[in-house]
């Protein structure tokens, strides 16, 4: 990994920062690649039973695909007639809102300014976003004569609806943190100043919860949303099985009945 994406891991939870704060963090190529990397780490990880993502400075979380470097590219292709600028989305969007997506544990975003793009996707492939209150997403792909990627073709609509998707998708512009809580974009907005000490403090709980049933949970509701009732309800039936052998189950019930506040393993 470079220094434009950050990685750390402490008390089960993994941090990925986006770190080009001086580019509003656009994803050029070597962002994209380490930033693949460390999605892949944290989903992977045994250890790691949340994952926080978020980005340096207060200006931008992430506005997309680096258009400098990417008219570079395209130039290039012209030239050559190699076609290699938008294998991006096959080689690096794609994997990298999989592993969010499917990580087997609950993944936060703290979104601390503008979120377009890729960058709106990589928040939206998280569980819950945490949004700074001076912060503002865009899809802006129609803005460049692009279609979505990134997978807000398929997020956007199941978190505001598929009208409200495709009018922010055919008309792109900014929407702010109040009017994003509205619309569902945002789980929670918070004062600039504080949006990293709730984010951090929302990740670590959920750090110290029962990492299986939260895997579980995401499985469900990603299973339901595509599949009728009653697969869905043999889904529940087969994940409940799995949570209910959790060493965590145990633990739960058991300080249930001591009236105690459970101390969760993870597994």
């Amino acid at each position: 990994m470079t220094d434009t994406v950050l990685y750390e891991v402490g008390d089960g939870l993994a941090t990925i920062t986006l770190n080009r704060p001086e580019a509003m963090n656009a994803l050029n190529i070597a962002t994209k690649v380490a930033l693949r990397e460390a999605a892949q780490e944290a989903a992977a990880d045994t250890a790691v039973r949340a994952i926080l993502l978020t980005a340096a400075g207060d200006r931008a979380f992430c506005v997309g695909q680096d258009l400098k470097e990417h008219i570079t590219l395209l130039a290039s292709d012209r030239e050559t007639g190699a076609g290699q600028t938008m294998t991006t989305v096959r080689e690096h969007y794609n994997p990298i809102v999989r592993a969010l997506v499917s990580a087997p544990k609950p993944v936060v975003a703290a979104v601390n300014g503008v979120a377009a793009g890729a960058g709106f996707g990589f928040a939206l492939a998280a569980d819950y976003r945490v949004v700074a209150d001076t912060a503002a997403f865009n899809t802006s792909f129609a803005g460049v004569a692009l279609t979505a990627d990134s997978g807000v073709s398929w997020t956007l609509p199941r978190v505001v609806g598929p009208g409200r998707a495709a009018d922010l998708l055919l008309f792109p512009r900014s929407i702010g943190a109040q009017d994003a809580y509205e619309l569902g974009i945002a789980n929670k907005v918070v004062p600039s100043a504080e949006l990293r000490a709730e984010a951090e403090k929302i990740a670590r709980k959920l750090a110290e919860g029962p990492t299986v049933a939260y895997a579980a949970l995401k499985e469900a509701v990603a299973y339901g949303l595509t599949h009728s009732l009653d697969e869905t309800l043999d889904k529940e039936d087969e994940l409940q099985a799995r949570a209910g052998a959790s060493e965590d189950h145990g633990i739960a019930v058991q300080a249930f009945v001591n009236k105690e506040k459970p101390k969760y393993l993870g597994r």
